[in-house]
This record gives structure tokens, C-alpha cells and sequence, in this order.
């Protein structure tokens, strides 16, 4: 059976002057649904619990959804961590202004060049100990991200221009008003994906620049799927954010990694906090194709292995 797939998105410029200008509303009030102590679980919504859940056993019967980040078993040179920075940096997964069904194309280099501050919320389907959970998950990864990429990145509900939504069947309608609040001009393709999004598609995220020609974030909305038992959930919370900072790919030879479809990591390992740190040195600028930024790829990833010469 195919692995289930988190995605990440990039899209249209147009589209993204019309999310980013109509957002600031959103950002300052803060607003997190009210969540019921004991949420009703819908027979549909119950039926994707147990995929979900089924879905994490096998995986980790068969040895995939690792946490300890890899070890002598995974080595690699600093060839391979240049060839799997170009890879996942310089490509998307699926092509701009498309939905869901095709992949995409080498793109210039994006990143944030201002502060990324996250908010996370819920649907009326989370419960307590879910939300407890995913808030611990991200009070430990915010402040990992930051001293990777040496970007200020925080947690800041009132201000957020990252937005991540955990939310599942029950919560669409809650899901319908927040997409449309945060991004009131979507295209019917991006508005479809987050309100009938496929059961194999765990999470995903998408990312928005209103400078031309578009190589500055400035916001994201990813949205994670309730249902998912813990480890899958934050094992979508440490990709999503770590793919809208502007590592957009997967890449099936990345090893050891969360940015491989083969699931074989559950969270961040060390290979990709030196992907992040590379990503935001300044001696890579945003806009550099793989061509220009090939020679100062092989000097970092040097760097990052401790292998000067």
C-alpha cells in the first residue's frame, strides 16, 4: 500500500497578494474556537480515527515512523546532504496553482526574511489531552526551528502569520470559516483541498509571498488532520512547519529525514536541522536558482559535517 503523503504548496502570486492583504484581522484578534469538553465523534469521523490508527501501527511494525533521528545505520557525506539540499530546497512537490495532482518543477530559492511567528488551533473535535499534546510539540520544536535556521521563530497567536489548523471531519464547518477568514480569495482548487481533503493526505501546507517575484514568505496556513493518532499528528506538526520555512520537497534518497514519502522518520533529525541552517545562511540569498547556489551548497554542507577541506 502506498504510503499516506503530507504535501506542501506554493501558491500563485495573485493569490497570495489577495490571502496576505486580507489577514491582518486574524492575526490580531487572535481568535481560537471555543472547544467542547466532549466533543460527538461522527460515525465518518470515527472511521478515519481507526484508519489512522491502523495506519501508525503498520508503519511502526515495519520499522518506519523512527524518533531517534538515525545513527550509524544512516550516514551520509557531504555530498549527499549538498545533493538532498538541492533537491528539497529547489524543487516543489507539486506544482503552483494546481490542486493536488501534479508534481512540480525546479523553482528559485524561498524563504521568510521576516519573523515567523505560529499560531495553532483547533476544531471543537480536539480534546484535552490532544490539544495539551500538540501545544508541548510545539513549544519544544518552535524554539528548535529558531536556533536551526538562526531565524526569529515563535509561537504568537495574536499576531500570526503561520498558521497551523488541526482539525478534522467534524470540525469543516469551523475549517470552512477559518479558510475563509485567512484566505477570503482562494482558489477553488485551494479551498477544495482544505474542506474535502483525500484520507491519504495527512497534512499539509501551504505558503503565501506578496513580493515580486515572490521569494519571501510571508504567510502560511498548514492544516493537520484530527483524527491521526499522537505520533502521526506530531509527526505532521515537525514537517508542515519545517516545509513552509521553505523547504517545499520531498525526495526519496533524503536519508535520514522527515522529507522522504517513505514515512521512515517521524520527527526532525539532525541531517534536517543542517538543511535549515544551510537554507537561511546568508551567503544563500532568496531568488538563487540551483545553478548559482550550487558552489556555496558544497561549502555549507561541508561545513555542517565537519569536513572543511
Amino acid at each position: 500500500m502506498k504510503a499516506a503523503r503530507r504535501i506542501a504548496l506554493t501558491l500563485s502570486l495573485a493569490a497570495a497578494l489577495a490571502a496576505c492583504d486580507t489577514t491582518d484581522t486574524a492575526r490580531n484578534t487572535g481568535t481560537v474556537p471555543t472547544i467542547p469538553a466532549k466533543p460527538t465523534v461522527s460515525e465518518a469521523s470515527q472511521s478515519l480515527r481507526n484508519y489512522y490508527v491502523h495506519l501508525q501501527q503498520d508503519h511502526q511494525a515495519r520499522g518506519l515512523l523512527r524518533v531517534d533521528g538515525g545513527g550509524p545505520d544512516t550516514p551520509f557525506t557531504p555530498d549527499m546532504l549538498a545533493r538532498n539540499f538541492e533537491n528539497i530546497a529547489f524543487f516543489e512537490e507539486y506544482a503552483r496553482n494546481s490542486g493536488i495532482s501534479q508534481k512540480g518543477q525546479a523553482s528559485d530559492l524561498r524563504r521568510w526574511n521576516r519573523p515567523v511567528r505560529i499560531s495553532l488551533e483547533f476544531g471543537p473535535s480536539a480534546t484535552a489531552d490532544m490539544i495539551a499534546k500538540d501545544r508541548a510539540a510545539l513549544d519544544t520544536l518552535a524554539p528548535r526551528l529558531a536556533t536551526a535556521t538562526g531565524h526569529r521563530i515563535s509561537q504568537n497567536a495574536a499576531r500570526a502569520n503561520f498558521h497551523v489548523l488541526v482539525m478534522g471531519q467534524d470540525d469543516r464547518d469551523t475549517l470552512a470559516a477559518r479558510i475563509d477568514t485567512l484566505l477570503p480569495n482562494a482558489s477553488p482548487s485551494t479551498r477544495n483541498l482544505f474542506l474535502n481533503i483525500p484520507r491519504d493526505f495527512l497534512c499539509f501546507v501551504t505558503t503565501f509571498s506578496t513580493s515580486e517575484p515572490g521569494h519571501h514568505y510571508d504567510t502560511a496556513v498548514a492544516l493537520i488532520r484530527a483524527e491521526q493518532p499522537d505520533l502521526l499528528r506530531k509527526s505532521c506538526l515537525h514537517e508542515e512547519i519545517a516545509q513552509g520555512l521553505g523547504l517545499p520537497n520531498d525526495y526519496q534518497k533524503a536519508r535520514p529525514s522527515i522529507f522522504n514519502d517513505d514515512d521512515e522518520f517521524a520527527l526532525l533529525t539532525t541531517h534536517d536541522e543542517m538543511l535549515l541552517n544551510m537554507l537561511y545562511d546568508p551567503r544563500l540569498t532568496a531568488g538563487m536558482t540551483v545553478d548559482e547556489a550550487r558552489p556555496i551548497i558544497y561549502i555549507l554542507a561541508r561545513e555542517q559535517t565537519g569536513r572543511i577541506y
